[in-house]
């Protein structure tokens, strides 16, 4: 079962519905849940084979509305999201310098239904002392995301002491190489896809038109959906342009007629949910 589902089982057992009233709100708990595993693989940094780190302290900025709907609820809404952190860090064999912490914020410019995550790395004294012994790799550190903030850690482990010379030995001269004959370059495939409801559609063709009537390249049976929605664009980057549709489109908690797409987006059409995916090869 998928940390997010029981994310949302946990949610509904708790007892006397505490948070029946948090599900009328236009932001969704499941939805934050979404975007704090998004902003932990976006900001994730390998320190070697066996450590890759990823932020430990989140805040999720709401406006006014849905902030005034869920912050009676701050408290058991934040442990149950640190839970869902830890539970996809597990999962994704990630780890942390410092406890888990998720706060609610408020945001003038937010209109209701939007959100935006933030995170940085916290370090205890704890994970100071078994922290990794030097700095990860610069080739292997993956960029943060955007509106991310805290970065690198806010307590980056000590660099390594130098290594004690070599014995002097004696000094053979290196052996004349020639350089090798350049090879043929590895041509690469980006394959694309979007997810709806646990169902695959490939798309393999320049644009895709998501909607409710027949004629649309994927037809999503939502009286929410217009009869042609939206278009999705491949290429680099890949976007995705709202088609004059009544209800409009909301991509990663922002409600938008065009916007860029990358692995992971989440895009919201009438009460329909779809996640767009890339990959190479």
């Amino acid at each position: 079962m998928g940390v997010l589902k029981k994310f949302e089982q946990r949610l509904e057992g708790l007892v006397n519905g505490t948070f029946a009233k948090v599900f009328k709100s236009e932001v969704q708990p499941v939805e934050i849940a979404g975007a704090l595993q998004r902003e932990c693989d976006n900001n994730a940094t390998i320190w070697n084979r066996e450590r890759t780190v990823v932020p430990n302290d989140f805040i999720v900025e709401l406006s006014t509305p849905d902030y005034e709907r869920l912050s009676p609820y701050s408290g058991q809404l934040g442990d149950e999201l640190s839970g869902l952190v830890r539970d996809y860090a597990k999962q994704q064999r990630y780890t942390f310098m410092g406890p888990i912490k998720v706060h609610l914020e408020k945001a003038d410019d937010l209109d209701t239904g939007l959100y935006r995550v933030r995170s940085r790395t916290l370090a205890s004294s704890t994970s100071q002392q078994s922290a990794p012994t030097g700095p990860p790799p610069a080739a292997a550190r993956r960029p943060p995301a955007a509106g991310s903030y805290g970065y690198p850690p806010a307590a980056a482990p000590p660099m390594p002491a130098a290594p004690p010379p070599a014995a002097p030995g004696p000094h053979r001269p290196a052996p004349a190489s020639r350089p090798a004959a350049p090879g043929p370059m590895p041509s690469t495939q980006t394959r694309r896809w979007i997810e709806i409801n646990g169902n695959r559609h490939q798309i393999s063709r320049p644009t895709l038109v998501l909607g409710r009537s027949t004629e649309a390249d994927v037809r999503i049976d939502d009286p929410g959906v217009s009869r042609q929605h939206c278009e999705i664009r491949t290429g680099t980057p890949s976007t995705i342009q709202d088609l004059g549709s009544t209800n409009g489109i909301v991509v990663d908690g922002q409600h938008t007629t065009r916007a860029t797409l990358r692995d992971g987006s989440r895009i919201v059409v009438g009460n329909t949910t779809i996640v767009f995916r890339q990959a190479e090869g």
